[in-house]
This record gives structure tokens, sequence and C-alpha cells, in this order.
């Protein structure tokens, strides 16, 4: 009964937070920390022990699926060089110059579980990232290269986790065997995810023959494939980070859509977006959560001068050191990409100082460096504790404040100006391919409409096919680069949205009077009232890209 209460106490702080977020002006996941905080704060406040292993299982499989699913697929290509510099070259970057820098400054910290910590706090939170900072004042190529990145880093920041605590328990590191481990991890991790691609293919292609199964049926596979991909890489002792990943990238190119209905695409895409608003704020009131608890149980070798300040100092220094190292890496190789696309006699495009700097404290820690930490064992297999565990926690979880503190004060001031005034590319290349696509209806109508026929057929074929093609002609104007033409078809546009408003809240009336007065029963009602919120929606959809 606890459980249930306190999952819906999380459930209730997460609508909350989508609601006052638009009242404080501060960026959501800071402030769903502050709830989580504010809960658990009091003597008597709520308090919980996160599984970290059920934890990762819960939250991080589908989360990851669902970014990678709605990453831009072509950018991600177009930019794997930066992509894969930043998610295996920086994490190692990071393990090596954090683990050092963190084991000068707390010498208490055993070098081997400094390289725990720099490994966990490697992977970077994009989700994070654009709830901070409006994206449209960060340059698109930044923002796709940040989005690859944390769907990367994740797998190759936990695996390497994985072996620093494995190396501090049995006090023994091979760097051979480590490669190994890590290669199979990554390749096994992939192929698991393909597998779980291809299986719920398999299912849904297997529903659709036999005919007539309910579309929640076929929802319930697309939710299964992040958890059966993720369980499947871990029974193998892969990365099921990767397989979550590579599930959600592969899937809209796999073709498994066309095995869904209107009604099951409609419902998983709606359950997909519920579902990782959901679960990002939950993990953040988590953290918020933990906060308080953590900061009463401050580590003795952090406080031997000063309870606060000198805590404090150390996580602000820790933080800076992770965007000091950061900038010096996106640097570095900034210049030399720079570098081999003279030597290739190619056009060289290198970030600017500011957008370097954007870039560096961009890479804010999220949920990935909480759920990792929180998994360090108690002990060490001949039973003693397990050195520094409170410290490398404490400091962990100060980083993933500290470094969304600093990203939210700064990043949109060093952001802002970025992007040029003018039309955005992506808008632009959507506005081209509605004027394309209702180009190819049209010539498409006006052939069958002038395919032979007899007598009124003809001429009824011809009415209705003027009227649905003068539907696409608006569509086009509306696109038009004229400024003139696309004000007038817009002001029609406007015209026919607000008319076509007013229909669908007189039909809801309509419909309401008609239940009220027993006319109808409430299963005609939801059935009617169900087509008149799809419709809804889509006019909302339009009149929001107008």
């Amino acid at each position: 009964m606890q459980v249930a209460v306190f999952i819906l106490v999380v459930l209730v702080l997460v609508a909350l937070s989508g609601a006052l977020v638009r009242l404080v002006r501060v960026p959501l996941p800071v402030l769903q920390i502050a709830m989580g905080a504010a809960l658990a704060w009091p003597a008597r406040g709520l308090h919980v022990e996160i599984d970290p292993e059920l934890f990762l299982l819960v939250f991080i499989p589908p989360l990851l699926f669902a970014d990678a699913f709605a990453a831009p697929k072509r950018e991600l290509v177009a930019l794997r060089g930066p992509i894969l510099d930043l998610a295996i070259g920086l994490v190692f970057f990071t393990i090596v110059g954090f683990g050092y820098a963190l084991h000068w400054l707390v010498p208490s910290i055993p070098l081997v579980v400094a390289f725990a910590l720099a490994a966990v706090l490697s992977p970077t939170d994009a989700v994070a990232v654009s709830s901070i900072v409006d994206r449209n004042i960060v340059p698109a190529r930044l923002m796709h290269i940040l989005e690859g990145e944390s769907l990367l880093n994740d797998a190759s920041g936990l695996v390497m986790f994985r072996f620093a605590v494995a190396a501090a328990l049995t006090g023994s590191f091979s760097f051979a065997a480590a490669s190994l481990s890590f290669l199979y991890a990554v390749a096994a991790g992939i192929l698991a995810g393909m597998a779980a691609l291809f299986v719920a293919a398999k299912a849904l292609q297997l529903l659709n023959r036999i005919g007539g199964v309910p579309a929640e049926a076929q929802v319930l596979v697309m939710i299964l494939v992040p958890f059966v991909s993720y369980l499947g890489a871990e029974h193998i002792g892969a990365s099921g980070i990767l397989a979550a990943v590579t599930a959600g990238l592969l899937t809209g190119v796999s073709g498994m859509f066309r095995f869904l209905g209107v009604s099951a695409r409609m419902q998983t895409m709606s359950l997909w977006s519920t579902l990782s608003f959901v679960f990002n704020g939950a993990l953040f009131i988590l953290l918020g959560l933990q906060f308080p608890d953590i900061i009463r149980k401050v580590p003795p070798e952090l406080s031997s001068r000063h309870w606060i300040i000198e805590p404090v100092l150390t996580v602000l220094l820790l933080t800076l050191c992770l965007i000091g190292l950061r900038f010096l890496w996106i640097w570095i190789g900034d210049m030399a990409g720079a570098m081999a696309a003279r030597l290739g006699k190619r056009k060289a495009e290198p970030f600017g100082l500011r957008v370097r700097l954007a870039g560096s404290v961009a890479g804010v820690r999220g949920a990935i460096t909480l759920a990792g930490i929180l998994s360090l064992p108690l002990t060490l297999q001949d039973g003693s504790p397990f050195p520094a565990r409170d410290v490398v926690i404490f400091l962990a979880a100060g980083v993933i404040i500290c470094s969304l503190a600093i990203a939210s004060l700064a990043l949109p001031k060093i952001a802002r100006g970025l992007v040029e005034p003018g039309e955005d590319p992506a808008a632009a290349e959507e506005r081209r391919a509605r004027v394309g696509a209702a180009n190819a209806a049209i010539a498409r109508i006006e052939s069958i409409a002038n395919e032979a026929g007899e007598g009124g057929a003809v001429e009824a074929r011809l009415a209705v096919a003027d009227s649905i093609v003068a539907g696409y002609r608006r569509r086009i104007a509306a696109s038009d680069e004229a400024d003139e033409a696309r004000a007038e078809a817009r002001e029609a546009s406007r015209l026919e949205l607000e008319l076509r408003a007013a229909g669908i809240e007189a039909e809801r009336a309509a419909l309401r009077a008609m239940f009220l007065s027993r006319e109808i029963n409430d299963h005609t009602m939801r059935a009617l009232f169900s087509e008149i919120t799809l419709t809804e929606a889509l006019l909302k959809q339009r009149r929001d890209r107008k």
C-alpha cells in the first residue's frame, strides 16, 4: 500500500510540475528536483530506498528508446564523426582526467574508485538540456551532436563504470580483458537490440494476419520492445542500454509501423509522449527525494574544516573540472576536424568559441549518473565496506545538481544570438515537403478523376476531385514563398479553422444534450467524442504551425 501511495504522490508531483513551470520560470528538471527535496526535507518527510537494478530496468530503457526513436537519423549519420568522438573519445578522456583530479583533490578516495566515479559522470543528459534552453537559440548542428552523444555515451560510460567497480572489488585490472569485454558489450548490445526489434516485428505481423486484434494489443508489443531488448542484452552480459538505443534508432526504418493500424499508431505515439514526460519527471523528483538524505550525511572526509563550505566548494571544483575537460576535448576535436577537412580539400565548418563553450556547459549529468552511482556494492569480496562509497555518492549527486544549476544560469546567456535570424532550416524543409506532397496528391487525384467512366459517375467524380484539389491548392498557397500570396492563404486558412472549430464545438454541445436527454447512450457518445477529439487535434496541429 505504501508503494502505491508513493507512486501516486510522484505522479501528482510530475503533473503539478508541468503546470508550475509556466509560473515560476525555472527549468523543469530544477523545479522537479526542488519539489522532491521539499517533500523529503522535513524530519518526517517522505523517504524511499531505490533498488538500482529495478531503477535501471523501469526508467532507463523506455526513456532511451523514446529519445532514440525521436532523434533525427539523417543528422546523426551526417554528424557521426563528432558524435562518436564525444561519445567514446571524451568518455575515456574524462575518466582519466577527472579520475586523477578527484584522487588529487580528495586523497581518501582510491584511484580506481575515482575512475569509477569519473566513468559514471561521463554520460550526459540531452533531455535536461532541451528543457533548460530553447532549441530556437541553440544551433541545430550543436543540438543534434548533443542528442547523439547522450544516446551513445550512456553505454560507453556505464560499461567502463562496471569495469572500474570490478577492479575495485577484485583488486586487479587487465586492459586487454577490459577492451575485449567492452567490444563484446557494444557488439552484442547492438545485436540484441536488432533481435528484439525483429521479434516485435514478427509479433505485429502475426497479429496483423489474425485480424480483428484490438489496437491495444499492438500498442503493448511496441511498449515491450525497449524492455525486451534491455533484458535480453543484460542476460548475455552485453550493454542493455545500447540495445535499447539501437532498437529505438532502427524502429522507424524497420517498417514495423506498416503492421500497425491507424488507431494503434496514434495510441503508440501518444502513449510514448506521455511516458517520456512522466518518466523524466519521476527521475528528477526521485533525485530530489534523495538529496536531503545525502546532505544530512555529508562524509567527514569532505567536512573536516567547514561543514558546508568545503563540500560545496569540492562539488563546484569537480563540476568546473568536467566542464573544462569537455571544453578542451571539443576544442581539440574541432581543430583536428578543421585540419582534416583542409587536407582533404573539403570545406571546414569549425565551431566558434561561444559554440564550444555552449557545448561544454550543456554536458549536464542526470538520471544515468544517479542510477549508476547508486548501484555501487556495499561491501568488497572480503566483506569489508566498499571504499569511499558514501563520498562518491555525495559527490555524484552534487555534480548532477551543480551541472544543472550552471547550465540553467549560463547556457541561455551563452547560446543567445548564436542562431542567425531568418527562417528555420527545419521549417523551410517542412514547407518544401508539404508542397511536394500536395502536388503529388493533386496529380494523382486528377489522374483518377480523368479516368474513363459513365455519365453521372464522371461528373460526380470530377466534382469531388475539384473539392479535394482545392484544399491541396490552399495548402500550397500557404507555403508559397511570396509574402502576399502566403498572407492571403494564411488568412483564408485562419477563417477556415475558426469555422471548423465553431462547428466542432456545436457538435460537442449537441452530443452532450442528446446524452443528457437519453437519446444516445454513453457508448455512442464516447465513440463520437473520440472522432471529434481527433478532428480537433488535427485542427490544433494546423493552428500551431501557422
